[in-house]
């Protein structure tokens, strides 16, 4: 018998028991969508969450200071910046110095979250300015009172986007320090957020209270002369041309800045590597994806349980015909293969329509997640093999029984 004689004789037995077939088949579906759907969400969440990160800059590397074992002299200062940038392979470095202080804007008090950077921060970033511009080498030479605010901080502060222009008042040990806005940029977008999404979420959470907060990107010798602490630095931010030479410049850029500072000898200094995150990330991500799927696939032992069962009983019912079939001289081969065939279809038009259906749920969690979509083929593989596996293997007593059975036996049966 041909195997387009097996196909349809397989088709025309479940057509023949259709809403028993469909129940049969209602395990299959179940744990073939909840794979599907597992798989296909955490592909999509992976890609998006691994692809912020590496937005945020997978190509860069942070070199820090160990403040419990470095001394002042141990700190990086701008000649170290400036001798990190002539190493090959380096294509941005800045210092990033952190410092909180109080503000006034508009006669109302606040906070100030100020980051002091060099030019290259805007590089580091990857987010232009919206509104304005990013300072200048000669505003950063000269310690000028200017700075960048974050377009969350001008939304809460003045209300409005665009405030070009406008000053705030920075006070730091008693003494008020006025700093004029040039710039504004979306940091949130720096680090795969929706600025807009989180003040309107934000406000929901406050009932539309304003927070007087701020986060400012200003000169770094501007920071300095607020603090006090000049060409002081705890660490710097380098991005690289090639992503593959990031450990190895990050050893020669610490290797130089011991030379520079002669500590060989101290352990002051330590490199992070941000691409090692992302791989590490993707990893974590990858095995719990694989774990949850795992318990998905439980449903499927259980559906293959159903298939074998109803195997089983399509036998029983089809005894007569099978001794016929033997009478007539079917050899064992066949009846085992004509059964094998109606098991696997049955559990493939399961896989099929259990993959439809995840990746409905898939598209359905995606949206609300705002996550995308992630269907790959070797996600379609999996249903198939999947579906294919179970028919084969749960398929494979009943068919054997089915071709053993004596033909005089079964031709005595009513």
């Amino acid at each position: 018998m041909s195997i387009k004689e097996n196909i349809r004789i397989a088709v025309f037995s479940i057509k023949s028991n259709m809403m028993r077939s469909l129940l049969t088949m209602l395990g299959i579906i179940i744990g073939v969508a909840s794979v599907i759907a597992v798989i296909t969400v955490g592909d999509g969440g992976r890609d998006y969450i691994v692809g912020m990160i590496r937005n945020m800059g997978n190509s860069a590397i942070a070199l820090t200071v160990n403040t419990k074992t470095a001394a002042d002299e141990d700190y990086f200062t701008d000649r170290d910046i400036e001798a990190i940038k002539k190493l090959d392979g380096v294509q941005y470095a800045s210092m990033q110095s952190m410092a909180t202080c109080r503000i006034t804007v508009n006669e109302q008090n606040g906070f100030l979250m100020g980051i002091g950077c060099n030019t290259d921060m805007q590089m580091l970033i990857r987010t232009p300015c919206q509104y304005g511009r990013f300072f200048t080498e000669e505003e950063y030479s000269q310690g000028k009172n200017v700075c960048v605010i974050d377009i969350g901080s001008a939304m809460q502060l003045f209300g409005e986007k665009n405030v070009v222009g406008e000053t705030i008042h920075c006070k730091v040990n008693d003494i008020t320090t006025p700093l004029k806005i040039i710039g504004v940029v979306d940091l949130m977008a720096s680090v795969g957020m929706d600025t807009d999404e989180m003040m309107s979420s934000f406000s929901s959470m406050t009932g539309g209270m304003q927070m007087m907060s701020c986060m400012a990107l200003m000169p770094a010798t501007l920071m300095d002369s607020l603090g006090g602490k000049s060409n002081h630095y705890e660490t710097v931010n380098v991005t690289c041309v090639d992503e593959s030479q990031l450990d190895g410049i990050g050893t020669s850029a610490l290797n130089y800045i011991r030379s520079l500072h002669g500590n060989y000898d101290k352990d002051c200094y330590s490199v992070t590597n941000y691409a090692t995150y992302i791989d590490l990330l993707d990893t974590v991500i990858n095995v719990f994806t694989v774990f949850i799927a795992a318990v998905s696939a439980i449903s499927l032992i259980v559906g293959g349980i159903g298939v074998m069962n109803i195997m089983l009983v399509s036998i029983t019912e089809r005894t007569r015909e099978i001794g016929i079939r033997k009478a007539l001289g079917a050899k064992t081969g066949t009846i085992l293969f004509q059964f094998l065939t109606e098991s696997v279809i049955l559990c493939l038009i399961g896989g099929a329509i259990g993959l439809l259906l995840g990746i409905a749920s898939a598209a359905l969690v995606s949206h609300i997640m705002d996550v995308p979509l992630a269907v790959k083929f070797s996600t379609v593989a999996i249903a198939i093999g999947f579906s294919s596996a179970i028919g084969i293997i749960f398929g494979v007593y009943p068919a054997k029984r089915a071709a053993k059975m004596p033909p005089i036996e079964a031709l005595r049966r009513d």
